[in-house]
Parts: structure tokens; sequence; C-alpha cells
């Protein structure tokens, strides 16, 4: 059997394993893992045909489709790196992914290159364009060559560059809500240690069929790629404009897991699930920020014999930690423990290790860590440090430091291991004194079940230091005011943490790029257009 330690090879395992097996659905197309497999290698010989060479980036801006997954795992398999930029990006931002990057090659569909020729005049390391089909009017790309998908495909075979476990696989970009996004570089060792390790604890399996709804730019979405194809499972990919659509994918393909983020949860939670759905979902997981308790209560009641897995992890180091299913009624407010083959540390800002319930921030070590941020050496410091020689699994003998993540999130572990999120370091809110997790406030506004999204943060003020301001919305179908959810969370919450300004609006909230809601455009929106009383 095939040895996987490079990310094309978890299809070619497969394919040999069970070729005729169905390993991906993309609306009317069906691919069995031994097509897949063998588009993967006809378009990795065309990229090589296009002069790309090892480590090389090739950036893919396409919705989710089959040519999204093909492209992504012939590019590792040329020994090229693959960019995926989330399809939502407008022009400049492309374009300032595929400078950053210094992109050798895009793959797109027609549609969308004629929205990108002025930002691509500007790339100037971009050598071609690759089509996923036939221009209906011509682009004016006077130093980029125009190739087509079906010409690559049907390039004559040549063998990838060699490329080893620790090489390059991956820049995946961050969504940017503290600036311009940062570049995560994988390896392959990242992607597909990550792979096995969450399809373990998941136990995902050749009957299994994973929902994408995730985009495939972030960690999480193209994790449910990697983990299906190790496991032998399909995927099914979907573009959906309302949660509705996800629901109805999950009865119509008979999903068996669905990995999302929070905002999307909580709008899956409204919504009325067949009794049926519970007998083919086996599980659903959160990624992306901590599940409020109300929205796991609504989801549980109606999907009684589905497990919940909670997940916690950073794209600098694809997971860290999951709440085994059977400790959701325990500690359902947990992140868990570490996963398998990873080891999750929580530091003091000396590097010496916290007691139980003594928050730190959170560190992880171990063969998901990335290896760093594409060309910004100062902000690969701040994030990616040696260990302290004092942390555990270092030894005296030691010399070469080992590299580990420095989250950036407040936790504390209690006296049996599990860990529990308390908030960004850069989120925290101080007011009155006390430092408040805009994830602790949010909390308790679920709780309240009056709202249907909410999101808390901290604004400058004279005598607190920072006020303490929501934005929320009202659950579907009902009505909301402030006077009322204010007299709750005076009823709920200490004084401290009651919210100086409540600002009610129609829903959704604006997402970011990952699907989470996007608390630092909301907050600086709202600083622009309110002034905090004294």
């Amino acid at each position: 059997m095939l040895n996987t330690t490079l990310l094309h090879q978890l299809i070619t395992a497969s394919a040999e394993r069970a070729p005729d097996a169905p390993a991906l659905t993309a609306g009317k197309t069906s691919l069995s893992y031994r097509e897949l497999d063998d588009q993967v290698a006809g378009i990795a010989s065309g990229l090589i045909g296009l002069g790309l060479d090892r480590g090389e980036r090739v950036g893919i801006f396409l919705d989710k489709r089959a040519e999204t997954v093909v492209a992504s795992f012939a590019a590792a398999r040329a020994g090229g790196v693959f960019v995926p930029v989330n399809p939502i990006l407008k022009p400049e931002q492309v374009g300032h992914i595929l400078r950053d990057c210094n992109a050798r090659v895009l793959i797109t569909s027609p549609e969308r290159l004629p929205l990108l020729a002025e930002t691509l005049a500007h790339c100037h390391d971009l050598r071609q364009v690759v089509l996923t089909g036939p221009l209906t009017k011509p682009v004016d790309l006077p130093a980029t060559g125009l190739s087509q998908w079906a010409d690559l495909l049907a390039a004559p075979p040549r063998a990838g560059h060699r490329v080893i476990d620790n090489d390059m696989l991956a820049i995946l970009y961050t969504s940017g809500s503290t600036g311009r996004p940062k570049g995560v570089v994988l390896s392959h060792r990242n992607m597909v240690a990550g792979a096995k390790s969450v399809a373990s604890y998941l136990g995902n399996n050749p009957d299994d069929t994973l929902l994408a709804a995730l985009p495939l730019s972030f960690d999480a979405g193209f994790s449910q790629l990697t983990t299906a194809f190790h496991s032998g499972a399909r995927v099914v990919l979907i573009n959906y404009l309302l949660p509705q659509d996800v629901l109805k994918a999950v009865v119509r393909e008979k999903v068996t897991g669905l990995t999302a983020v929070p905002p999307l949860y909580i709008q899956l939670a409204q919504l009325n699930w067949p009794e049926t759905v519970t007998e083919h979902l086996r599980y659903f997981a959160n990624t992306g920020g901590r599940m409020p308790l109300e929205t796991l209560k609504a989801l549980r009641a109606q999907l009684p014999r589905t497990k919940p897995f909670l997940m916690y992890g950073l794209t600098e180091a694809f997971r860290a930690t999951y709440l085994p299913p059977e400790q959701a009624d325990v500690r359902p407010d947990s992140i868990g423990k570490a996963i398998p083959n990873a080891e999750v540390l929580v530091l003091r800002e000396d590097g010496t290790e916290c007691s139980a319930n003594e928050p730190g921030e959170l560190v992880q070590r171990g063969a998901h860590v990335a290896m760093g941020y594409w060309n910004d050496p100062e902000k690969t410091a701040e994030r990616f440090k040696p260990l302290p020689d004092s942390a555990p699994g270092r030894q005296p003998g030691l010399v070469l430091p080992e590299i580990a993540v420095f989250s950036g999130d407040t936790v504390r572990r209690d006296e049996e291991g599990y860990l529990y999120f308390i908030g960004r370091r850069d989120e925290m809110m101080k007011t009155s004194g006390y430092r408040v997790s805009p994830t602790e406030v949010e909390e308790i506004l679920y709780a309240t079940q009056l709202v249907g999204e909410c999101v808390a943060f901290g604004v400058a003020h004279a005598s607190l230091g920072q006020a303490i301001c929501v934005i929320a919305t009202p659950r579907e179908g009902h009505t909301l005011d402030t006077a009322t959810l204010l007299a709750e969370c005076k009823q709920r919450m200490p004084a401290y943490m009651v919210p100086s300004v409540i600002e009610l609006r129609d829903g959704p909230l604006p997402r970011n790029p990952n699907g989470k809601i996007d608390r630092k455009t909301l907050s600086t929106e709202f600083e622009q257009t309110h002034k905090v009383a004294p």
C-alpha cells in the first residue's frame, strides 16, 4: 500500500484501494477515486508543461467545483505550491494575494478573468493563466500566456518535481480582520498529519459523505477534502446562499459529517430539521470560535443521535483541540484536549506552565505547526517562537530549538486537563478594572434566547477605560427591543459586564471571508458612527 506522506498521495492511495468508489460530487459532476486521481495527474503534467518550477505558487480563484479540488492536488503533485483564493474576494484583494505570494500561474474561470484583468497587469511574477473554459470575449493580458484546462488535462504524462514532506505545499491567507491578510505557509507534513489526526477522532471511513460547506481557502474547509480522501470517503461541494441550502444538501446527499462555523450553526439551529436527518448525520463539528451553548442545545434537541464535536484550531497549526462527544453534556463550554499527535500547553508570559485554572496563552507544538507567514519575518517572529527550555517535551540535552506556535489566545486548563477558551488577547475588553472576554458577553446574550446573532466589543471610554458595546439581531420571525434585552443583561450579568450601548440591526450580520461574524469591521463602523457617552 502507498505510504501517504505527500498530499496528492491521499487520493492515489484511495484510488488503489477502491478505484470505483465515489470521491467527489460537485453539482451534476461526480468523480470516482480513479477518475479524480487521473485528472490530478493530467493537470499536474500540464502544469509541468507550462514550466512550473519546484515550489512555485499556483493561485486558484474559483468557486467550489471539481476543478478547484483537482487544481489544488495537481499543483502539489507537480511539486508546486497551491494558493486557494476565497471566491468572494474583490479584484484588488485577489491582486494583493497573487502579488504577495509571487504567483506564477493563476487558475480561474472565463467569467472571472475579465474582472481581474486590470489587477493582473500589476502581478509581475504571473506568467500563465489557465481557464476552465473558453473566453466569450477577448481579454488583454500582454505579458501573460492563456491556456485552457482541457489542454492541460490532455498533456503528455510528465513527472513532477521531487519533493519531501517538509517542503512547502500551500499558502492559506487569513481573513485579514486586523489588516492585510497574512499568508500561512503549510507543508505536506502539516496537511497530511492533520488529515490523519482529524479523521482518527471523527472516525471517518469509506462509508462517509462529508459536506464541504466552508470555503476551501479556509483550513477547516480544505480539511473536509483531506480527511475524506485519506479515509476513502466522498466529499460533496456546495456553494450556498442561504442556510436552508445547506440543510437541503445534508438531506439530499445523506451527509454523515458536517463541519461549520458558529454563525452558520446559529442560523441552522433556527431551522426545522427533518427527523430522518439524524439517521444518517453521524456527527456535526464546530470550528472557528466557540459555539453558543443555546445553539448547541437547539441542535442536539433536533439531532438526538448525532454526535457533536466541538473543536478549536488555528490556521497556523491546523487544529489544536477537540471535545469528545461524551463530554458535551458534562462540559459544553470546553474546547477539549489536544488532538492526536499534537501537544497543547498553557504558558505564562515568562514561558512557565500555568497551574490548573490559571489563565495563560495557548501554545501548540508538533507536526501541525505551520512554516510561518510568507515573506513576513516580523509577524512570523511574533507568533512562531522557540519553546522555552522548561516546556514539557524539552530536555536539557537538546541543543536545537523547537518552534511552536503562540496563539495569542487566552485559555485555562481545569484539574482534569480540559481547556476553556477565554478570549483573544487583542479582543479582550478592559472595563472598570476588569478584563472581559467578548465571547463571555455573547454567550450570555444567546442564553436569553432573544437574539439571533450578536457581537460584543470594547470602545474607548474616558472613565471606564472601555465601554462594552453590542450589536444584535432578533431571532428569525421575532421582534426585539433594546429595553428588554438590556433588562435581561442586568439580571444575568455583573454590573461591570452590562453593555453601555446595544444597537439592534436586521440580520444577518456581516461575515469575513471565512464565514465568521466580522467583529473588527463592525466595531470600526460603530466607532465611526457613535459617540459613547462618558
